[in-house]
This record gives structure tokens, C-alpha cells and sequence, in this order.
């Protein structure tokens, strides 16, 4: 039984769902995350929800609260990278 069925989920929320990232300089993810997790440290270039492209360092383990709508193939380096929505 889900105990927080009846709640509905917020942006400040924790995410719910997750899926590997496969980086595509062409395509954008089938979701819009609300953070991106990677499993080495690295830098990882994205688009945001807001249109924005730009390249952050993520330390591995930590999710980075963003709203990416695509993540670049060309300019990261982490790999492991996973969306949270």
C-alpha cells in the first residue's frame, strides 16, 4: 500500500521516478527532470527546461537540483548519469 498515494507531488517533493540518461547531441530526454545524478564526477552539459545550454560539474552520488530537458553527448564527461523527476 502507498501511504502518500492521495498526496500530490511539488517541485520541493523528492522525485518519485528515475531513468539512465543516454547523452544525444540531437535528442532531448522523454521527460523533463527535477535533478540529475551521475555515478563518477564530471561535467555535464544541459539543457534546461527554460531553454537554457550549459555545462555543470556534478560530484558523484549527489543529485543537482535542475530542470533538464536534455543532456549533451558532446561536453560531459561524467558518465552514469541519471535523470529524478
Amino acid at each position: 500500500m502507498d501511504m502518500f498515494a492521495d498526496y500530490s507531488s511539488g517541485l520541493e517533493s523528492p522525485a518519485s521516478h528515475a531513468f539512465d540518461a543516454v547523452p544525444s547531441d540531437t535528442n532531448d530526454l522523454p521527460s523533463v527532470g527535477r535533478a540529475v545524478n551521475v555515478a563518477t564526477t564530471g561535467t555535464v552539459r544541459l539543457t534546461t527546461s527554460a531553454g537554457d545550454t550549459v555545462t555543470i560539474t556534478v560530484v558523484a552520488g549527489v543529485a543537482f537540483p535542475i530542470r533538464a530537458k536534455r543532456v549533451w553527448a558532446t561536453g560531459t564527461t561524467a558518465t552514469g548519469v541519471v535523470v529524478l523527476f
